[in-house]
């Protein structure tokens, strides 16, 4: 039982933060179902997102990688009465605006926008959803970090698929947003061959996204399928879209899981680290010369004897195994242990160095 404490000052006290960062990548054969024909990736009957699992999902070593879904706003050429779950992809995209975009003035819920600017800009009517679970993206993303390579031909892309655009947030790391309801985000940007892509800009990249990194969220532009003359890629993807004023786009003639399959299809690698924030407060215990050089353990004493003394002459000695925090009330809140006994004398001074992680 203890019966000496010793107070610590607040110049003994100091609080630290630190960034742990962990690399992530998610294989194309994972994400397109190929590892485990579709035993992976689950729907729901509700049918307004899919769940991609690394494993099959009824396994319980599953882990679940992210959540897909797509959407549109009211005000979008693709919304009309006559779309499949029109009223459901309406909603989808209201619920992903309203929590990483905000409300206006209004109360109005926000668009999203090409270039982080609120209040004007190009605006983002029709996205693809890529909702990273916490299990993988843990405090949040990486700045500078995000990969996401999408093969674009006709058909399903592969590793081996010449028509390849790769997504990442080049400019993150220095150049991140913070006008979010939902943390820190940035703007995501697609680079490809000339064959591949058009309206790239000077430095061969294309404003195609947003990525909020506290959220673990990509919001993908539809416009990344529109054909060569109204967007981004070859015409062949138009059906992913539908911004060419095609009858036939996944967006407006099928399901949500029917254009989350169609992507999701397409995905040939996601990489990204993620972060894990650690708080430490470090507590400095000093044992001056004249201190701690007697122990309260019964079996200290002998015969009224130190145990560790072959003469009275000596110095009293003891050994320090641990250390023990208290409250201003003397009830233990913590203990720290030393790898090995630290001697302690008159003769000498000790600073133990204990650190409290949470």
């Amino acid at each position: 039982m203890t019966t000496t404490f010793k107070e610590i000052s607040s110049n003994d006290v100091i609080s630290t933060r630190s960034m742990l960062h962990e690399a992530i990548p998610i294989t194309g054969t994972i994400v397109s179902g190929t590892y485990e024909p579709d035993k992976n990736i689950k729907n729901y009957t509700h049918g307004m997102f899919q769940s991609i699992y690394d494993y099959p999902y009824l396994s319980s070593s599953a882990n679940h990688i992210f959540d897909l879904t797509a959407g549109y706003a009211s005000g979008s050429a693709l919304s009309g009465a006559t779309n499949v779950q029109n009223a459901k992809k309406i909603n989808i995209y209201n619920e992903m605006a309203q929590v990483l975009v905000g409300f206006d003035e209004s109360g109005q819920v926000r668009y999203f926008d090409e270039d982080g600017d609120l209040t004007g800009g190009t605006k983002l009517k029709e996205a693809y959803f890529v909702n990273l679970t916490r299990l993988i993206a843990k405090d949040e993303i990486k700045k500078g970090s995000f990969s996401l390579k999408l093969g674009v031909n006709q058909a399903f892309g592969d590793a081996s698929d010449t028509k390849v655009v790769t997504i990442t947030d080049y400019s993150g790391a220095n150049g991140f947003k913070v006008n979010s309801p939902a943390g820190e985000y940035g703007i995501l940007y697609a680079s490809g061959s000339a064959s591949v892509m058009k309206n790239q800009d000077s430095n061969g990249q294309y404003q195609c996204g947003l990525l909020y990194y506290q959220a673990g969220i990509a919001v993908l532009s539809a416009s990344l399928f529109n054909d060569a003359t109204n967007g981004l890629l070859l015409q062949s993807c138009v059906m992913l879209a539908g911004l060419s004023g095609s009858s036939t786009t996944l967006l407006t003639g099928s399901a949500i899981t029917g254009a989350c399959d169609a992507i999701r299809h397409r995905f040939i690698n996601l990489s990204f680290n993620n972060t894990t924030e650690i708080n430490s407060t470090i507590y400095f215990c000093r044992a001056n010369h004249n201190e701690f050089n007697y122990s309260s353990n019964p079996t200290y004493l002998s015969a009224s004897r130190l145990v560790v003394k072959n003469n009275a002459q000596d110095l009293p000695v003891s050994f320090i195994t641990s250390v023990g925090l208290y409250s201003p009330d003397n009830e233990l809140l913590a203990v720290g242990k030393l790898s090995e006994p630290l001697r302690k004398d008159p003769a000498n001074e000790l600073t133990v160095r204990v650190r409290l992680d949470y």
